[in-house]
């Protein structure tokens, strides 16, 4: 496969990388889906973000106008939640992570009808694909309401790993230590948005006090040699979202993206769509655009494809 993979991009074909396994492991359910697949459903034009944004704000904002507003209320939820699953089969996922909150399985009437309709869509649109539920907290979350829902979530044995996304540094990271002792003593992977916005610092600090496994972004750890050594020497995997970062100014384009300075590291990094319904850039396309600035050779992309493949 490596060999397709790679002549997949020389040729910059992106039928060809579509249909080569890859993995999607940093994924938001409900915004991961094609937004023409949602267009053609309310049958009009979506057209992608014209500009970067200038903050998460602003970001959920371009979201509810132009997508949610098109598609509300549970209706439009699942369908959003389905174009996830859908896209997954057209791009050759082989292990897709979709991560959900908890007020998701709420509006869905607690966790035996969510799971019925999760396992549903996963066996009717992408049954080849390794389905692997993420349960993310809210980093704005009051920790004691989640600490009391999470027994009896995690009483499923459903998920596969926990997430925190949102603002990052919205409480101090060390309020969520009781929620992932109970998520590691359950054999979840531990995992948490950190260093999108914030420092290599904090991703360390993340790291260390919630004992993560692997990091949503991690981006800000290219600042520090002395952390990036430390992810390397301790494998912490850092699952990427190169479009994302540009789109949020978190980066100039792909020919700087940050990347180039974890993988030489020798840190463990993945590529992934993050919200494909804003970003617009399936994970082949994310291949492409790093392959097609310059930044990593088709090698190197390999090696970061069977990561993901690996994790």
């Amino acid at each position: 496969m490596k060999h397709q993979f790679i002549e997949a991009l020389a040729n910059h074909s992106l039928d060809a990388l579509r249909r080569i396994p890859k993995s999607d492991l940093h994924n938001h359910a409900g915004r991961g889906g094609n937004i023409k697949y949602i267009g053609d459903w309310v049958n009009t034009t979506i057209l992608p973000p014209s500009s970067k944004f200038g903050s998460l704000g602003e970001m959920q904002q371009w979201f509810v106008s132009h997508v949610k507003s098109l598609c509300p209320g549970i209706q439009g939820y699942l369908k959003r939640v389905e174009a996830s699953f859908v896209q997954a089969t057209d791009d050759g996922i082989e292990r897709l992570a979709l991560s959900y909150g908890i007020d998701e399985i709420d509006a869905l009437g607690g966790m035996e009808a969510f799971i019925h309709t999760m396992d549903g869509f996963s066996h009717q649109y992408a049954p080849q694909t390794q389905f692997l539920p993420e349960l993310a907290f809210d980093s704005r979350s009051n920790v004691d309401e989640a600490l009391d829902r999470l027994d009896e979530i995690l009483s499923y044995h459903w998920f596969k790993s926990v997430d925190i996304c949102g603002p990052e540094l919205a409480q101090p990271i060390r309020n969520f230590r009781p929620l992932y002792r109970r998520a590691k003593t359950a054999g979840l992977v531990l995992r948490a948005h950190s260093g999108e916005f914030g420092t290599a610092d904090d991703v360390m600090e993340a790291v260390e006090e919630l004992e993560l496994h692997e990091v949503h972004h991690g981006i800000a750890a290219a600042h520090s040699l002395q952390v990036m050594n430390w992810l390397a020497g301790h494998r912490i995997t850092l699952h990427v979202c190169p479009t994302s970062n540009v789109m949020l100014g978190r980066t100039e384009d792909y020919s700087t993206h940050p990347i180039r300075a974890l993988y030489d590291a020798g840190i463990p990094v993945t590529l992934n769509t993050d919200d494909l319904l804003i970003f617009n850039q399936s994970v082949s396309e994310e291949y492409l655009n790093l392959y097609s600035s310059g930044l990593m050779s088709a090698n190197e992309l390999n090696d970061i494809r069977e990561t993901g493949l690996r994790k």
